[in-house]
């Protein structure tokens, strides 16, 4: 396999990656790298956790430093990306990167003020990773401009399309030139994102490293069958085991509630869901990925495209609806060549939902009848001391900021001249402006 100096990243850029212990390229990076960096239009199929972050901003990088020009409020890379979380995990790898070579970005989210996203884009910056709905505000009133974009990334395009973004990102990628380099990053074809490979991409080179299914076959799969009254017990003994643990919940009220009763038993757990604030969802992941808190109990779409490290452990505290999500949220574990566990807690209610999930996900889980916490498979799933503080009161948490309301991401834009007054809305699914 090529260096990446072999491949002909600038010197910068590999140094950047050497002080970062990163030596080899990923499967993912090594496909895709000789097609990105001669120009070509890529399609990447893999999945999060695969290593596809460096490899669209490793081209990105070395396309942009190779002609370093600047023109206020006209950015020279895009990079669109379905929730806020990744949006900044994307800016916390590219910002050494950034660092080294002298290139500019900003983040354009919502559940924050624009006025610092207006400035910088009136400044100039090189690239803007965004989120479609806030960054179609920012064009439509004018704030940015497009039509100097050279290279545009669509990253988790699957997930973007079961947000139900790809009406703002199809409005967006018009507005770009059309012989501009684009890479598309998705773990799958279906739901309208073959539409956008069609129409946005010119003769792509398709890369599939690993398919959506992929990680299934590092990961260890259980169900335990709880009765209702032992399921909150079994749940804080797993999520008492050593290591990090992700919870997942079916709604935002469920999330919250679950937190809550995880902190009451002395198991240091946070929330991540659309109803918090934009402070209190990095705040609450900061303290997860700090190993302040080694519960993170979270809903679907908040997780989406979330990487932390050294996750060994996820739980299904509620059943997924459809095999994507339980595949998605399993992808939270396992990452990178790790081995994880995957427990799903069914009811007797869910026994028939569950077994169809599996099935349809491609997985053959132990099934365990599981009498509370004291039993012993829990103890096989998830070795190791349990360790339980004394309760803890979460602090009080913060109002949600005003949000968009769901799948109406180029809604909310100031009229000119005219003050906009704060007002309650209802919170969008993925809180993803």
């Amino acid at each position: 396999m090529p260096t990446f100096a072999e491949l002909g990243l600038p010197e910068a850029v590999v140094g950047v990656l050497a002080a970062n212990g990163i030596e080899n390229p990923f499967p993912i990076q090594a496909a895709t790298l000789p097609d990105s960096l001669a120009g070509r239009d890529v399609l990447g199929r893999g999945r999060t956790g695969s290593g596809k972050t460096y490899a669209f901003l490793l081209p990105l990088v070395t396309r942009l430093t190779a002609q370093p020009t600047r023109v206020p409020g006209r950015p020279r890379a895009l990079i669109l990306a379905p929730t806020r979380e990744l949006v900044a995990q994307i800016n916390e790898s590219l910002a050494p990167l950034a660092a080294a070579t002298g290139l500019r970005s900003v983040t354009v989210i919502g559940g924050v003020g624009p006025n610092p996203q207006i400035q910088a884009l009136r400044r100039g910056v090189d690239i803007v990773i965004a989120c479609p709905g806030r960054l179609e505000d920012h064009v439509k009133a004018g704030h940015a401009d497009l039509s100097g974009i050279e290279i545009t990334v669509l990253d988790e395009a699957d997930h973007m399309a079961d947000l139900g973004f790809l009406p703002p990102v199809k409005r967006l990628l018009d507005r770009t030139p059309r012989d501009g380099q684009r890479l598309l990053f998705s773990a799958t074809l279906d739901n309208g994102v073959d539409i956008l490979v069609k129409r946005y991409l010119s003769d792509p080179v398709v890369h599939s490293v690993d398919s959506a299914q992929s990680p299934v076959a590092a990961m260890e799969h259980h169900v335990l069958h709880v009765d209702k009254a032992a399921r909150l017990a079994v749940l804080a003994d797993l999520a008492a085991s050593p290591g990090r643990t992700i919870v997942f919940a079916r709604t935002k009220h469920g999330a919250k509630n679950l937190a809550r009763q995880l902190n009451s038993r002395g198991v240091p757990a946070v929330e991540l869901h659309g109803n918090l604030s934009q402070n209190a969802r990095t705040r609450n992941l900061g303290a997860f990925s700090d190993g302040t808190a080694t519960v993170l109990v979270a809903t679907d779409i908040a997780a989406r495209g979330i990487h932390v490290d050294g996750v060994s452990l996820v739980v299904h505290a509620d059943p997924p609806v459809e095999h994507k999500a339980y595949l998605h949220r399993s992808g939270r574990t396992a990452r990178a060549g790790n081995d994880g566990t995957v427990v799903t807690l069914m009811l007797d209610e869910q026994v028939s939902d569950v077994r169809q999930l599996t099935r349809k996900a491609g997985v053959k889980p132990t099934v365990t009848r599981c009498s509370g916490s004291s039993d012993p498979v829990l103890r096989e799933i998830a070795p190791g001391e349990r360790t339980f503080g004394e309760p803890v009161a979460l602090p009080k948490p913060e109002a949600a900021r005003p949000q968009q309301r769901q799948h109406r991401p180029s809604s909310g834009q100031q009229r000119p001249g005219r003050r906009r007054q704060p007002r309650s809305r209802r919170p969008a699914a993925a809180s993803s402006r």
